[in-house]
C-alpha cells in the first residue's frame, strides 16, 4: 500500500462514534462518580471502567437500560509483572534476595481505561441486534479482593465467577455458591496469580521442549552430510 493509499484510509476513519460515545455519555449520566474512566475507538469499541460500588448497577444498566443482553465473558486480571521474569522460566526466587530479580520492572500498567489496583475483574457485554460490545472493568483494594456478583443479573456469569475466585482468590458477594471448578477443594493458592510458583514451567522452560523423533530419512541426511 503506498503512503497516499495509507493516509487516505486513515482520513477516512471516522474521529468519532455517535453510537458508542451516546452509550458512554448515558452511563456517565446514570452512575455518576461510578463511571472512573471510559475509551472508546471508533468503530471498533468501548471500554468502561467503574468502581467496586457500581459494579453491579452498571451491568444492570447495561442490560434493562441499553438492550445489551447477551453475555459474553467474566475473568480476572494480574497486572504485577511476574516475579518469575517475562517467560517464566529464569530460575529467579525473590524471598532469595537474587540480583536479578530486583531487574525486573515491577511497574504495573492496567491497560485501557486504567486502573488503579494490581487485581481487577472485567467483563464483556453485547448488544447483539446492534452489533455492539462494551467491556467492564473494575479495581479490587489489595486489602478486599471483593465485588458484587453478576449472576443475579446475568446467569451465565456463574461458573466465571467461580473460575475467578479459584484461580485469583476473588470473591464475589451474593454468588450463589463458589466452589472449585478444576482444582481439589483442599488446593493451596491461585495458580493464575503473577506470583504463584509455577513448578512445571520451572523444571521445564516455557512453552517447554518437546522431544521430537526425527523424520524418515533425516538421519540418512545428516550421515550423507558429514561424509561429504
Amino acid at each position: 500500500m503506498s503512503s497516499t493509499d495509507a493516509s487516505t484510509e486513515q482520513d477516512a476513519s471516522p474521529a468519532t462514534d455517535a453510537a458508542r460515545d451516546e452509550i458512554v455519555a448515558r452511563f456517565a449520566a446514570h452512575l455518576g462518580d461510578g463511571l472512573l474512566e471510559s475509551h472508546v475507538v471508533p468503530d471498533v469499541d468501548i471500554w468502561l471502567r467503574v468502581s467496586r460500588e457500581s459494579w453491579r448497577e452498571a451491568a444492570e444498566f447495561a442490560k434493562n437500560g441499553l438492550g445489551f443482553a447477551y453475555f459474553s465473558f467474566l475473568g480476572g486480571i494480574d497486572w504485577m509483572p511476574s516475579p518469575f521474569g517475562r517467560e517464566m522460566d529464569s530460575q529467579i526466587d525473590i524471598t532469595l534476595g537474587n540480583d536479578e530479580a530486583s531487574k525486573i520492572d515491577q511497574t504495573i500498567e492496567q491497560g485501557i481505561a486504567g486502573g488503579e489496583t494490581r487485581f481487577q475483574v472485567f467483563a464483556r457485554v453485547n448488544d447483539i441486534v446492534n452489533g455492539l460490545g462494551i467491556t467492564l472493568k473494575v479495581d479490587l483494594a489489595d486489602d478486599d479482593l471483593s465485588v458484587d456478583s453478576w449472576v443475579s443479573v446475568y446467569p451465565g456469569a456463574n461458573w466465571h465467577e467461580r473460575e475467578a475466585w479459584e484461580m485469583y482468590g476473588f470473591s464475589f458477594n451474593d454468588h450463589p455458591g463458589l466452589r472449585a471448578l478444576y482444582l481439589p477443594s483442599d488446593f493451596e493458592g491461585h495458580p493464575l496469580r503473577k506470583d504463584y510458583p509455577l513448578l512445571a514451567r520451572r523444571m521445564k522452560p516455557w512453552p517447554g521442549i518437546v522431544d521430537v523423533e526425527q523424520m524418515p530419512g533425516e538421519d540418512d541426511d545428516e550421515d550423507g552430510a558429514s561424509s561429504d
